[in-house]
């Protein structure tokens, strides 16, 4: 899988640090009373956000952080109209206590506390009242129960005989198997709504999300659900009579995701030739300023994105000329056209380097692992325990027809499950196993293991009494078209950083941890988060049509300029055009989402250069990286100037 299509959390449960779960192992201590005052302003929100967003909050561990949040794992969030005046009225109320609140009496960390409750709040209530886009969301109505059983199997009690979960946790599962029904039939009265009033989601997004994606939930409900139950109850005295009930409530919901799949057909014209994706300039210039708290706009960002991507392209060609010779390859790199082919035709012989089956797949993971984490502690970049260790372990079955390799996160606030970094194994499939050569292992297991999320979480977690709660928050979906992003600028930013980080020349290795064909694989990630830039805000503000930033990405992504055109008669070209496709349509569900990694990346190393020159000497790479991980997953913009202190 690809980065954060999973979002990333912890790797280790708090109970493994002992740190405590509830709300005063994430706040300040010792607060004056008006830092109490907005303390508690600050947790009623969070708390209840949670109630208000069930799925949100089994993704967080709600239930282990608050008692009041026991049952919330069997339910679905109420999108009825009336449930969602509610959301609103509460957001409000808090909304005018902050206002009413003297910041000037808050400490430093409560101060960036209130600037991210301010923008959490501005994006909920811009969601529900400005782009109602409870009347458009497709994508959110179908991932949403999926979502919320997956995480809770995940998060369940181990039990001996390898089985998982208590008794009551099952009846949670079935409870929210229950609710299924009832939330779809207010989620198409919500849509049926938004056609009223002309809001509509885009054709694809009604094809791909609505009505395929509710194929795929009905099969998972009607029948891997029920045999992905079988073998985590086992012959337990309860297991009989629960399974039942799992079976059943999983076959009325997959009826349910049927229908909606046909009320969704019936809506909405899916032949239409009408594009429905963009925000448009004033709405993604509004989501910069209040999602990710980026300075820039739109306009700039557009310009920013090509001289990102003329940067990472003239690095890439460099690199790839001496894996070139390393490897014996007589290539030209005088033109244009005659670089990009080359650059080709390195990644196609390295690619012939690939494990003769899983079990040499995962050596070379664990192996890339264990090298970066040495070089981590070599070169200082971290305060590395002699205990930890990066664990790439099997994805289970049950992920494995979404997951190629990703960190899985574990819920920050209960001690039930653990975050793993997996990688799902081929079946010895040549074809697959050519996608992992040996060269490209490296960037991968640094992004997703260490020093990236894996290691950001459980630095993140070791010191969860300095990071507060909201910190952790995900407002409106953890990951779909109703999310915020503002955690993906820093969990996202930080990995791509940590991929540049370890190519930084040092001890004489002119790539820093990499060889230099795993740095062109780094470089090949550098330059595909720059293009998201380009091609996110072209689309969503009228400069790129869909099919004009396809080209682009096949262009300056796979070095394939043309593909689509040639689709038809080159089998080569037709996998790349679709390749490109896919990704084009993420990001057109995602306004702002593709940015954030690029956009984190460069805040991070804008944040160190900065702390760097004015200490000289004295700047600590390490001490530099710990206290940015102490800040929890918001953007840099936050809290820069309390570096610059």
């Amino acid at each position: 899988m690809h980065r954060r299509e999973f979002v990333h959390r912890s790797g280790y449960t708090l109970a493994g640090f002992g740190i405590l779960r509830h709300v005063g192992a994430c706040s300040p201590a010792g607060t004056a009373p008006a830092s109490s005052t907005f303390a508690r302003l600050r947790d009623r929100y969070f708390e209840r956000t949670l109630e208000l967003n069930p799925v949100v909050s089994t993704y967080l561990g709600g239930d282990g952080y608050s008692r009041n949040l026991a049952d919330v794992n069997g339910r679905l969030r109420d999108y009825r109209p009336e449930a969602l005046a509610r959301e609103v009225g509460f957001y409000r109320e808090v909304r005018d206590g902050l206002t009413a609140m003297d910041r000037a009496t808050l400490s430093s960390p409560e101060r960036i506390d209130a600037a991210v409750l301010e923008a959490q709040l501005a994006f909920l209530l811009h969601q529900i009242e400005n782009r109602r886009h409870h009347e458009r969301s497709v994508d959110t109505y179908v991932a949403e129960p999926f979502r919320g059983v997956d995480w809770q199997l995940q998060q369940m009690q181990a039990a001996p005989g390898n089985l998982l979960g208590t008794e009551a946790e099952w009846r949670l599962v079935v409870a929210r198997l229950d609710a299924v029904p009832a939330y779809l039939t207010a989620a198409l009265a919500n849509l049926g709504e938004g056609k009223r009033r002309g809001n509509l989601p885009d054709r694809r997004m009604v094809q791909q999300d609505g009505i395929g994606g509710s194929a795929a939930d009905a099969e998972y409900f009607r029948t891997t659900l029920p045999e992905t139950s079988r073998k985590f109850l086992g012959e337990r005295p309860f297991a009989a009579p629960m399974l039942a009930r799992v079976a059943a409530a999983g076959a009325a919901a997959a009826v349910a995701f049927e229908d909606f799949a046909r009320g969704l057909g019936e809506l909405y014209d899916v032949r239409e030739s009408v594009d429905r994706f963009a925000v448009g300039e004033a709405e993604y210039d509004w989501r910069l300023q209040h999602c990710l708290n980026v300075s820039r706009r739109s306009a700039e960002l557009y310009e920013y994105g090509a001289q990102q991507v003329a940067l990472y392209e003239g690095k890439i060609f460099e690199v790839a000329a001496e894996a070139a010779r390393e490897a014996g390859l007589d290539l030209p790199f005088g033109t244009e056209a005659e670089r990009r082919s080359a650059v080709r035709a390195v990644m196609e012989a390295l690619s012939k380097d690939a494990p003769a089956d899983d079990d040499e797949l995962f050596r070379w993971y664990r192996a890339a692992g264990e090298r970066a984490v040495a070089y981590g502690r070599e070169h200082e970049l971290f305060d590395i325990p002699a205990s930890y260790r990066l664990d790439v372990v099997p994805t289970p079955p049950v992920l494995r027809s979404t997951i190629d390799a990703a960190y899985y996160p574990a819920p920050p606030f209960k001690r039930s499950g653990v975050g793993r970094f997996y990688l799902t194994p081929t079946g010895n499939d040549p074809a697959a196993l050519g996608l992992n050569n040996r060269s490209s292992v490296a960037d991968t297991a640094i992004h997703e293991g260490f020093p990236g999320h894996d290691w950001h979480y459980k630095y993140m977690t070791e010191h969860a009494r300095e990071i507060s709660n909201i910190r952790w928050l995900t407002p409106g979906a953890v990951e779909d078209s109703s999310s915020m992003w503002e955690d993906s600028m820093a969990s996202e930013g930080w990995a791509l950083y940590s991929e540049e980080l370890m190519a930084e020349p040092a001890g004489g290795r002119a790539h820093g941890f990499y060889t230099a064909a795993e740095h062109l694989y780094e470089l090949q990630g550098q330059l595909l988060r720059a293009v998201r830039v380009r091609v996110d805000v072209g689309i969503h503000t009228g400069r790129m049509s869909f099919d004009q930033a396809v080209d682009y990405f096949t262009e300056h992504v796979a070095f394939r300029p043309g593909a689509c055109r040639d689709a038809a008669s080159d089998p080569a070209a037709r996998a790349v055009c679709a390749q490109a496709s896919r990704a084009i349509y993420r990001y057109s569900k995602w306004p702002t989402q593709a940015i954030t990694y690029n956009l984190g990346k460069n805040e991070i190393r804008a944040l160190r250069d900065a702390v760097a020159a004015r200490e000289g000497n004295r700047f600590s790479a390490k001490a530099f990286h710990e206290r940015l991980m102490r800040m929890g997953t918001i953007p840099v913009g936050y809290f820069k100037e309390s570096f610059h202190g």
